[in-house]
């Protein structure tokens, strides 16, 4: 019977794994391989760390991921301190018949495609826009506001375009929350802030961290909010490996850049496991 078992759980394993390897390891080990070749002075291909210095030597480079991860553990904190009373309203607040409604809710967005969402985005904010359009009316601008390409507008995407991968741990987490916990709290007359620092947190520690996984590294990885929404001056690192690849045709100094956004994040999410005091399986489970 075990071997059986064995022999069938492995055959559905079997398409998995080599979808895994063909789609996943075997293109990254490529792209590794390359991003170790150079050409010498006379144009031949050489094996070299040249690649990767240059992150180094040209302040731009370092300077745009330093820029780029700060912005998105930024976009983690603003998605996580919107998200955390959302998912509290849901699983503590509303009747269990408009759960689901509210649920609902919040995936219909992500039935379309990042590009419509982020083109709705510029449609409200532009010059031309719906918003400014409000404000003209009603007087309370005389001109149209510039609202769109700076920080400010470019994070806001970000948070809503990564708001549904912290709701959901979230909510997954506060689920196995006893409402007994909370409501002892009250009769005792702790606060509102006490109890979502002692109760609430601690609980849902393990969504907070596999949310804030998730965001941050859809955050750092992203290239079309960015792009779009913060204009030419995002100076997002998606776009310089995005500008190697395409725009200078340089494909080794590209994969490069793509592994060591690969390495460095890890290295963060590794510092943040550890600071909360979690290993990658407890948040993965």
């Amino acid at each position: 019977m075990k071997s059986g078992f064995r022999l069938s759980f492995w055959l559905f394993l079997a398409p998995v794994l080599l979808w895994l390897f063909l789609l996943i390891v075997l293109p990254h080990i490529d792209l590794l391989l390359l991003s170790f070749r150079g050409e010498n002075d006379m144009g031949d291909l050489v094996w070299t760390i040249d690649n990767y210095k240059n992150f180094f030597i040209e302040p731009i480079y370092w300077y745009t991921f330093v820029r780029t991860a700060l912005y998105a553990i930024v976009t983690t904190l603003c998605t996580f301190v919107l998200a955390l009373p959302v998912s509290f309203y849901i699983v503590k607040l509303a009747r269990p018949r408009t759960r689901g409604f509210l649920t609902v809710l919040l995936l219909l967005p992500f039935w379309v495609s990042e590009l419509v969402r982020v083109y709705g985005w510029m449609i409200l904010l532009r010059e031309s826009g719906v918003l400014n359009y409000f404000l003209l009316k009603t007087g309370l601008v005389q001109q149209p506001v510039e609202m769109l390409y700076n920080d400010v507008t470019m994070i806001m995407g970000l948070v809503y375009t990564s708001m549904l991968f912290m709701v959901v741990p979230l909510i997954s987490a506060m689920e196995s929350l006893d409402d007994s916990l909370i409501e002892a709290a009250s009769d005792l007359e702790a606060s509102r802030f006490t109890i979502l620092r002692t109760i609430i947190i601690p609980h849902c520690k393990p969504g907070i961290t596999s949310g804030a996984i998730v965001v941050f590294m859809l955050a750092l990885g992203n290239y079309l909010t960015p792009n779009l929404m913060g204009g030419k001056n995002s100076l997002w690192f998606t776009e310089q490996i995005y500008n190697q690849f395409i725009a200078s045709f340089n494909w080794n100094q590209g994969a490069a850049f793509g592994f060591l956004l690969l390495v460095l994040s890890s290295c963060i999410i590794w510092v943040g496991l550890k600071l909360s005091r979690h290993r990658l399986g407890e948040v993965a489970a």
